[in-house]
């Protein structure tokens, strides 16, 4: 009889903490996109992008021409002239794919900017999440955004615009 009271009263006790337990859900996508200076720093990064996507293009349409050229002459160039320009295109395309890499790789110069420029916001609006998640005491905190898929969402349980209220923006308008 007290075993079967003891395991009633554990029974009851986690089901009682299982209930209590808060989830809420945030829409970073919907975070960082109300906070200007991330958009300030999307733009800069899509500039440079493009800026570095334009010289790389340039770089292979020199390439093409010259291998279109090595192409039409082929017939009257000399075995060393052949070689040559041969030699003198394979140097250019891959002059081309270091640029290529070294701008857009795996540690190229956008992925550094990005880290310069949109970490410290995501860092923040973490912050800002893992600080609501404390105080509410919410056991888990979902990112809607994040492609967790959640089938159905209550709205009174999305924080997004509580985060953006405590980083100091104001609400959007659009979700």
């Amino acid at each position: 009889m007290k075993k079967l009271l003891i395991l009633t009263s554990v029974i009851l006790i986690t089901s009682i903490q299982a209930n209590a337990q808060k989830y809420a859900y945030v829409d970073s996508d919907y975070i960082l996109n109300n906070i200007p200076e991330y958009k300030s720093a999307q733009q800069q990064i899509d500039n440079l992008s493009m800026q570095w996507q334009q010289e790389i293009e340039a770089k292979y349409a020199e390439i093409d021409k010259l291998y279109k050229a090595f192409q039409a002459e082929q017939i009257l160039l000399t075995d060393d002239m052949k070689k040559k320009r041969e030699n003198e295109i394979i140097s250019k395309e891959k002059e081309a794919k270091e640029l290529q890499k070294s701008k857009f790789g795996v540690d190229g110069e956008l992925f550094k900017k990005r880290q310069d420029l949109v970490k410290p916001i995501q860092d923040k609006v973490y912050n800002a999440i893992k600080e609501m998640a404390e105080k509410g005491t919410f056991a888990v905190v979902f990112d809607k955004a994040s492609g967790t898929t959640m089938l159905y969402t209550n709205p009174k349980y999305d924080k997004s615009d509580l985060i953006l209220t405590n980083l100091g923006y104001k609400k959007g308008t659009t979700k």
